[in-house]
C-alpha cells in the first residue's frame, strides 16, 4: 500500500509567502502561522500546555497561507500527552513559515517568549534551520563556472549558531518545561538531489552530485542539534533518522534501519558523519516512500516534496478547541492507529516518548 494523505501540494514559486521548496527555488518571503488549540479530554479541569516554536514544518504548512494541518507534529504530540496527564492540553504554535534559524530565534522564541513563560507550561520544543539550507542550496544550484561552496558553509554556522542560543534562551525562560526538544532536520528531495550541478569543483575540475555534496552538511547539523541538546539538557527528535530510514532491517545488519541511523550519544561529529553518508548510505531512503515493512510503504513527504504529510484536516490560524481524535482504547504501546502513516503523525509520537509521564 502506498498512502499519500492530504498531499495537496502548492508551488511555492506562485505561494510567495511560503517557506520552503525543495525541488526548485526557495522562496525568501515569510509569514507568521500561528495556531493555539486546546484539547479537551472528557471530565477533566486541570490544563497544561506545550509550546511550539519553529518554520512552516512546526506550522503545519499544507500550501495555504491562512490554513495549516490541525494535527501538525506538535499538536499530535500534545494529543498523547492529554492521556498521559489526565488534562486538557493547550498547544501553541509560534511558527513563521520561511524563517531562518536566526529570525525563529529572535522573532520567535525570544520576542514571543510570553507563550512558554506560563506556569502550565510542561513541554516546549523547536525546530529550524531548514530555510537556511533550501536557500543556500538553491543559490548553490544556480551556480555556474567553479562552484562555491561558501553559501552552504555559512547556513551551517548560522544553524550552529542559533539552535544553541535558542536552547538557552529556552533554559531561562521556560522555567516550568519538564520535557524540552529540538527537532533536527530531515532531508526532503532526497532523490531529487541526485544530479549533477552546473557549476564544477575547483579541485577536481567535474561537476558535483548535490545529494552527494548536501548529505554531509545535514548529517553535521543534525550531530549538532543532538549533541547541543545533550549539553544543555533537551532531548532530540531523530527526524531525519525516523523519516528516512524504513522500519525494517532492509540490509541484514540485524538492525532496523530507522533505529540504526539514530544519533548515538558519545559519538563524535566525525564518527556519526562517516555512518550517515557512507557506513549506512544505501539504507537511507527519501521519506515519499517510508517503508513501514518490505512491502508497505507510506508518504511522508507532500507533493511540493517538502513539508509533512498529516492526518485529518486543516483550521484557520488562530485558535480553537475540540475533543482528542483518538480514544484512550485506540492508542496502543504509546502509538495512535495512524502513528506512523504521515510524517507529522511520526513526528508528533517520536517526541512525545521523551514527554514527562506526569505534570
Amino acid at each position: 500500500m502506498f498512502s499519500r494523505t492530504n498531499g495537496q501540494g502548492l508551488s511555492l514559486a506562485v505561494a510567495l509567502t511560503a517557506s520552503l521548496v525543495m525541488g526548485g527555488t526557495a522562496a525568501a518571503s515569510t509569514i507568521n502561522q500561528n495556531t493555539s488549540w486546546t484539547i479537551d479530554r472528557a471530565n477533566t479541569t486541570a490544563k497544561y500546555r506545550v509550546v511550539a516554536y519553529g518554520d512552516s514544518i512546526f506550522a503545519g504548512y499544507m500550501g495555504d497561507l491562512w490554513s495549516v494541518a490541525k494535527r501538525a507534529a506538535p499538536y499530535v504530540e500534545g494529543e498523547y500527552l492529554t492521556k498521559d496527564f489526565n488534562a486538557d492540553m493547550e498547544v501553541i504554535r509560534r511558527t513563521k513559515s520561511g524563517a531562518r534559524a536566526d529570525d525563529i530565534y529572535n522573532n520567535k522564541i525570544v520576542y514571543e517568549r510570553s507563550y512558554m513563560q506560563a506556569t502550565n507550561t510542561r513541554v516546549v520544543m523547536f525546530e529550524m534551520c531548514g530555510n537556511d539550507y533550501l536557500q543556500a542550496r538553491s543559490a548553490f544550484t544556480d551556480q555556474t563556472g567553479t562552484c562555491s561552496y561558501a553559501g552552504l558553509d555559512t547556513a551551517l554556522a548560522n544553524c550552529t549558531t542559533y539552535m544553541e542560543k535558542a536552547m538557552q534562551a529556552i533554559n531561562t525562560y521556560a522555567t516550568t518545561a519538564k520535557a524540552k526538544i529540538i527537532m533536527n532536520v530531515y532531508y526532503p528531495g532526497y532523490n531529487a538531489d541526485n544530479v549533477l550541478t552546473n557549476c564544477t569543483d575547483s579541485a577536481t575540475g567535474t561537476k558535483v552530485n548535490k545529494q552527494s555534496k548536501f548529505l554531509p552538511y545535514l548529517a553535521k547539523s543534525n550531530w549538532r542539534a543532538c549533541s547541543l541538546a545533550a549539553k544543555y539538557g533537551f532531548q532530540c527528535a531523530d527526524s531525519f533518522a525516523d523519516y528516512m530510514g524504513a522500519d525494517y532491517d532492509s540490509n541484514g545488519d540485524g538492525q532496523i534501519d530507522s533505529a540504526a541511523l539514530r544519533y548515538i550519544p558519545g559519538e563524535t561529529e566525525a564518527s556519526y558523519v562517516t555512518r550517515i553518508t557512507s557506513t549506512l548510505r544505501s539504507t537511507i531512503r527519501d521519506g515519499n516512500t517510508h517503508f513501514a515493512n518490505s512491502s508497505t510503504s507510506f508518504d511522508y513527504i507532500q507533493s511540493d516534496n517538502t513539508h509533512p504529510t498529516y492526518y485529518g484536516g486543516t483550521v484557520g490560524t488562530g485558535s480553537g478547541t475540540s475533543t482528542p481524535t483518538f480514544t484512550d482504547s485506540q492508542i496502543l504501546s504509546g502509538k495512535n492507529p495512524e502513528w506512523n502513516k504521515t510524517g507529522h503523525e511520526r513526528a508528533g509520537w517520536l517526541m512525545s516518548t521523551m514527554d514527562p509521564t506526569t505534570p
